[in-house]
């Protein structure tokens, strides 16, 4: 296996922490996004897509999507169980990822892509350049202010996002919540749930990588 990773996005690292909480190894390469280097010829032949992570399997398959990437690590790997055991647990860690996707890392994306001026004609990751629209950078600041009230609410209920333990979902709503500090915002202080379960997440060891 072969894993393509940049240590400064918020994707590859939910790859990276899935990986360190497997506990497995895998040779892995450093694709710099800030040196463009997702962009070149040698890359685009390994992910015409131009985004990151990616992993190449043990047959020599490029999986680009984190939950692809996910499940053929947990199949191959399947201790300890990151995307739950059975139907249920299976589904429920799925939507809430998908959750923690559309909810939580669309709107920071929108956010930070169409406000700053690094990412000027660049408002959409991939080889195709995308002008910045101020008005999206608005509605992404509303849309995580309502992510993170929806994570209090279920974490009022449950000790982690999908499951009662640690999964997958957990890795992804984790680093979104860490990458939106490039918009200014964290967690806020009356959310006492959310930072109960924050702290926990983040003393574990995979959190480091």
């Amino acid at each position: 296996m072969l894993f393509y990773d940049c240590s400064t996005a918020p994707n590859p690292r939910r790859a990276r922490m899935f990986i360190a909480e497997k506990g497995v190894q895998i040779e892995t390469r450093d694709i710099s996004i800030a040196k463009g280097e997702q962009l070149t010829p040698e890359f685009r032949a390994v992910n015409p897509r131009a985004t990151l992570p990616v992993l190449v399997t043990g047959a020599g398959n490029v999986l680009t999507e984190n939950v692809a990437i996910a499940l053929y690590l947990e199949e191959m790997f399947p201790d300890p169980p990151l995307m739950g055991e059975g139907p249920e647990e299976r589904a429920q860690v799925l939507n809430w990822n998908a959750i923690a996707e559309q909810q939580g890392a669309m709107p920071v994306a929108e956010a930070f892509r169409n406000s700053n001026r690094h990412m000027k004609g660049r408002a959409l990751p991939g080889p195709a350049d995308f002008d910045q629209i101020p008005e999206l950078a608005e509605r992404g600041m509303a849309r995580i202010g309502l992510f993170l009230d929806m994570l209090e609410q279920r974490l009022q209920d449950s000790p982690y996002l999908a499951l009662d333990r640690f999964s997958l979902a957990d890795i992804s709503a984790f680093v979104f919540i860490e990458f939106a500090r490039v918009v200014r915002v964290s967690i806020p202080a009356e959310h006492g749930a959310t930072l109960d379960w924050y702290g926990r997440v983040r003393a574990r060891p995979s959190a480091a990588v």
